[in-house]
């Protein structure tokens, strides 16, 4: 198991100075609103590629009363069979709102190394909309599924939109594009897009493989319904009949002889930006986006797990576990049961909650910790 042994926090949010010193396996987090859970659950978040729990940009996280010029950080020293190893993140002193990472005292050669070494799955309140609002949301938590198990996969979904998002000026420009320009473009973007779409689509395969799979289910977690997903994809469906080689040739063809549409909507009608998750109760074909809160809440808990097994099975250790406010639209059943998996679950958990005693059940095999003004109190 990967154990984290210490974090250190630099005017990050709320927090000007923060060292936590061996944190247990298995954390509860509690205090009032405002008081710095989310933050530090989320400082832990951002020692993976990405933007965080809260998708939050670079230049919203450093603390509000830090002195001028200066750069929030978030340092991690992780023990890994016996051995310590140190990870950080701050702001990039050269570029503002970007971050720069550090790994054993150096800069890594990319953010693939950073991902292959440490991965971190979470669930915040924010997710419990993730049937209410547009297909963007849902494309991107799929995307973060997929970047624990494919480093690679942030690369190729930035090609895509660039590529996209040059086409879209160049289709909009009052100028004559250049056909030559349009084409490579095109070539990009359906290049891209194959690459990306595989790869949601094998992760959904993974998902919902682990997910059917009753072998190795911890105590607690048969109490909450196994999710199938699917991908909602035009090039998903093409992939599943079609070679990789024909599906980017249809793609381009696709966008050469849509430009004229495309031009007038502002956008291409077709790419890898097309996509939706659709998400079920597996025994009942419960679709999520017609379910209660509470259902919902619970098909995600099962997807999470889910993941974090994936993760566990693919690279031979568990993920970082992130949870806040889990609780929230539990019923008591299932809220026994969520404490029973996480006491079970072999890797980190941070737990957050504003009642510490909704976590009573893990009294003696937790540690708990009072959050106050951006600092712990045991």
């Amino acid at each position: 198991m990967q154990r984290l042994k210490r974090l250190s926090l630099t005017d990050f949010r709320n927090y000007a100075r923060l060292v936590w010193t061996d944190p247990e396996r298995l954390v509860v987090l509690s205090g009032e609103n405002g008081s710095g859970k989310t933050n530090l659950l989320e400082a832990v978040s951002l020692l993976v590629p990405g933007r965080g729990l809260r998708g939050a940009r670079g230049g919203h996280l450093l603390r509000q009363q830090a002195e001028p010029g200066a750069q929030w950080g978030v340092a991690a020293v992780f023990e890994q069979d016996g051995q310590d190893w140190r990870l950080g993140t701050a702001g990039d002193p050269q570029r503002a709102g970007r971050r720069v990472f550090s790994l054993d005292g150096a800069a890594p050669r990319n953010r693939d190394e950073v991902a292959e070494r440490l991965a971190a799955v979470w669930l915040t309140p924010q997710m419990d909309r993730l049937f209410s609002e547009g297909a963007s949301a849902r494309r991107r938590f799929l995307d973060r599924l997929v970047l624990a198990l494919e480093p690679g996969h942030a690369r190729e979904v930035a090609a895509h939109d660039a590529a996209l998002a040059q086409r879209n000026r160049l289709l909009g420009g009052s100028a004559v594009p250049d056909p030559g320009w349009l084409d490579a473009l095109e070539a990009s973007i359906a290049r891209h897009a194959v690459a990306v779409t595989a790869a949601r689509a094998d992760l959904v395969r993974r998902l919902n493989a682990v997910a059917s799979d009753a072998a190795g289910l911890l105590p607690g977690m048969d109490a909450f319904p196994r999710p199938r997903l699917a991908l909602v994809c035009a090039i998903g469906e093409r992939l599943r009949s079609g070679s990789a080689l024909a599906v980017e040739d249809a793609l381009r063809a696709g966008l050469a002889s849509s430009r004229a549409a495309d031009r007038a909507q502002g956008t291409a009608s077709i790419g890898a930006h097309r996509s939706d998750m659709a998400l079920v109760e597996a025994a009942t074909g419960t679709d999520a986006a017609l379910a209660s809160t509470g259902q919902q809440k619970t098909l995600l808990i099962g997807v999470v797990l889910a993941h974090a097994r994936a993760i566990t099975a693919l690279r031979g250790l568990p993920p970082l576990l992130l949870l806040d406010e889990p609780m929230v639209h539990l019923d008591e059943h299932r809220r026994g049961a969520l404490l029973a998996t996480l006491a079970a679950l072999p890797g980190p958990v941070l737990v957050s909650g504003t009642d510490a005693a909704v976590f009573d059940a893990l009294r003696g095999r937790a540690q708990f910790i009072r959050v106050a003004s951006g600092e712990l109190t045991s």
